[in-house]
């Protein structure tokens, strides 16, 4: 399937480098914040952005991405504002991969096949459902299947030989290695460990393997950009906008901007650094 994500990540390989993946939570620290954020995530060099779906009970993230919930959901953010915000973002830019990121009961009270329908209408790429394991995800994948939407399944340090195939079932977009056990945020990975993991997951799928969790600075994220397709950041920038949000500042955007141009250049550069080096 020709699509926004495999046209992405064949042009980041094409140019001998992994692609900058950036999460936000959708809606934080408010809808009209959060679209202009979603533009500076773009223009400072995401290659794919994951908006966070705002929910009550996000279970797999740390403190940072629970505040980041609280503050979009105390502006009264729903499922179908974030939707309508990607709408509007794609009369303006039709090429950047965009995944919705959380957890199935957001889109089980919406309807699993009401929301495939308007996801693909919006022009969404596809989701990453924390807490809908390939036993479960008949709830859901033959609703994105219909409609041509991927479903990204998570592999962590704890995913065996054995249960690799069950997580591989069905996935599609790219593989997404949890580096860490624990919560998002908490933790970092060292470069070694996520080498080894990223070489055992080829050997499993040719899916591009983007790794995340506890990916916070440019030299982490440069670390990982070596040996995975894909660098994750997320609880990093949501921490920005926390506290731009705190302070009332009006300039989140452009804070989110800088830290993520960072990022960007610490990814695009990794690989070429790490053979001269």
């Amino acid at each position: 399937m020709t699509d926004r994500l495999s046209t992405r990540f064949a042009a980041c390989a094409a140019e001998g480098r992994a692609a900058l993946v950036t999460f936000v939570t959708a809606g934080d620290p408010d809808l009209t914040t959060s679209a202009a954020v979603l533009r500076a995530l773009v223009a400072s060099g995401a290659d794919v952005v994951e908006l966070g779906m705002p929910f009550t009970d996000p279970m797999a993230d740390g403190a940072s991405i629970q505040l980041g919930n609280i503050r979009s959901l105390t502006s009264g953010t729903r499922l179908r504002d974030v939707l309508a915000m990607i709408a509007e973002y794609r009369r303006e830019d039709d090429a950047t991969p965009i995944i919705l990121m959380g957890y199935f009961n957001p889109i089980l009270a919406y309807g699993p096949a009401r929301f495939a329908a308007d996801a693909r209408a919006v022009g969404l790429d596809g989701t990453i459902v924390v807490d809908l394991p390939p036993e479960e995800a008949a709830e859901l994948v033959p609703d994105l299947n219909a409609q041509g939407l991927h479903l990204i399944r998570l592999a962590t340090p704890t995913t065996d030989a054995a249960r690799l195939p069950r997580v591989l079932d069905g996935a599609s977009g790219f593989l997404y290695y949890v580096a860490v056990a624990g919560v998002t945020g908490a933790n970092a990975a060292t470069a070694s460990d996520v080498a080894a993991a990223v070489a055992r997951l080829k050997q499993a799928t040719a899916l591009p393997i983007a790794v995340g969790f506890g990916v916070r600075t440019p030299d982490q994220a440069a670390a990982i950009a070596v040996h995975a397709d894909a660098v994750v950041v997320g609880s990093a920038i949501v921490d920005a906008i926390g506290a731009a949000s705190a302070e009332r500042a009006n300039d989140i955007p452009a804070r989110v901007g800088a830290l993520v141009a960072g990022l960007a250049t610490a990814v695009r550069g990794a690989r070429l650094k790490d053979a001269a080096a």
